[in-house]
């Protein structure tokens, strides 16, 4: 725990002295209100009202259909005043506008904790300032600084310390801009516990991850898939008949465009392709191409029904297809793209596939679909993530900052591995 809450924490370590249970809390889900963010918060939050705590929600209007599936109580951002405070794309520029609408709508719930998501500036400074902890949910992989180890790793993407300085550099500009002092040099980007939901052998061999942060798991949710929707898929995929290939398209960030690749595998070669749009803008299929593109709050039966998943390697359907044993093609963008996307062909989960038409993909593509061993290592690292019980963990976690100084919580990739 944090030296700052450690005052406004005393008597409820003394709660937790007399009774080995934890007190019931209230609790404010505020991550971004983007799925890959939202969803694993959701699968928190459920977990803790299912343990007798309160938990609401806080996010974009956007989300609401999603929170009222999910059946946790939520406010909307809008209804603070204000806009973009919690959105993926905008979350550079809106830190002052999310701190402003996480500090209110904390008040108003009287919440004795925060669960955010990285990226969310505004909710670490709106937990500094009600002098409450924060559970950060992370991606993946971890994409700072290691404490110790790591000497080696290539640079995927950005180095580690110039993406831990311009993270941090955003951080203290939102902090400024909220009127609050520099604070002491510590990283609190990790809020009180920083939970991953990938697994140790994602990270780099030998690395030691710093001080409040674990791997959880997965914390897989979503929401339900409408059957009329999965019929009318399957009914077109049976058109062709070929093998689908589910592909999903993360953020784009101003690289290579994807579609002259996609269209070049999947125009007259053996596979079909499902592509979900993600946060794309401008898909365009070629006449011709076996590609049918969605845009679903859902990709698990999707995935239940390819044999490979070809993404540009964000957490969500990285997750999604190990936890199913599907072997990935990642043709990572930007932004952590190119990290997860590293460390999914250094696990012997991936194969990287370039984005371009010339050389032609579908090669690569093919041999990945008829390796084995690609296969199995994806089923054993998915059967890994699922039993590691990372909703019962994270919510562990998030009852325990609550309760007193933080468990040691340093672990190397090495250690974690079950």
């Amino acid at each position: 725990m944090t030296a700052r809450h450690q005052g406004a924490l005393s008597e409820i370590r003394r709660e937790a002295i007399a009774s080995p249970g934890a007190r019931p809390m209230k609790i404010l889900l505020c991550p971004l209100s983007d799925g890959g963010y939202l969803y694993p918060a959701i699968a928190v939050g459920r977990e803790l009202r299912r343990r007798g705590h309160t938990v609401s929600a806080l996010g974009r209007s956007t989300a609401a259909p999603v929170l009222a599936e999910a059946g946790l109580p939520f406010a909307a951002a809008e209804d603070f005043g204000e806009r973009r405070g919690f959105s993926a794309t905008w979350w550079g520029t809106t830190g002052p506008a999310q701190y402003r609408a996480t500090l209110r709508a904390a008040t108003q719930a009287r919440a004795d904790l925060l669960i955010t998501s990285v990226l969310c500036n505004g909710a670490l400074l709106a937990a500094e300032v009600l002098d409450i902890p924060v559970v950060v949910l992370g991606l993946s992989v971890h994409l700072w600084n290691y404490r110790a180890g790591g000497e080696g790793e290539p640079h995927l993407g950005r180095a580690r310390d110039d993406r831990t300085r311009e993270s941090l550099r955003l951080y203290a500009a939102v902090r400024e801009q909220a009127g609050l002092g520099p604070r002491r040099p510590e990283n609190p980007l990790l809020g009180d516990a920083l939970l991953l939901r990938g697994d140790p052998a994602l990270e780099y061999p030998g690395a030691v991850l710093p001080e409040r942060v674990r791997h959880v798991g997965p914390l897989a949710w979503e929401p339900a898939a409408d059957p009329a929707e999965i019929e009318a898929i399957e009914t077109r995929l049976a058109r062709s008949g070929k093998p689908v290939v589910y592909v999903h398209l993360g953020r784009f960030f101003g690289g290579t465009d994807q579609w002259p690749g996609l269209n070049a595998v999947f125009t007259g070669g053996p596979f079909q392709a499902v592509v979900e749009q993600g946060r794309s803008t401008d898909p365009h299929p070629a006449p011709g191409a076996d590609i049918l593109v969605v845009r679903k709050p859902w990709m698990g039966p999707l995935i239940d029904r390819a044999g490979l998943v070809l993404t540009s390697a964000t957490s969500a359907p990285v997750l999604s297809a190990l936890l199913r044993g599907r072997p990935l093609g990642v043709s990572p963008n930007g932004s952590e793209q190119p990290l997860l996307a590293g460390a999914c062909v250094r696990a012997g989960v991936a194969v990287r596939v370039p984005s371009t038409a010339t050389p032609n993909p579908s090669p690569i593509l093919e041999s990945a679909w008829r390796d084995r061993g690609l296969r199995a290592r994806a089923g054993e690292l998915g059967r890994r993530l699922a039993a590691t019980d990372g909703v019962t963990r994270a919510a562990d976690l998030a009852e325990h900052v609550t309760r007193g100084p933080a468990e040691e919580l340093t672990t190397t990739a090495a250690t974690q591995r079950s």
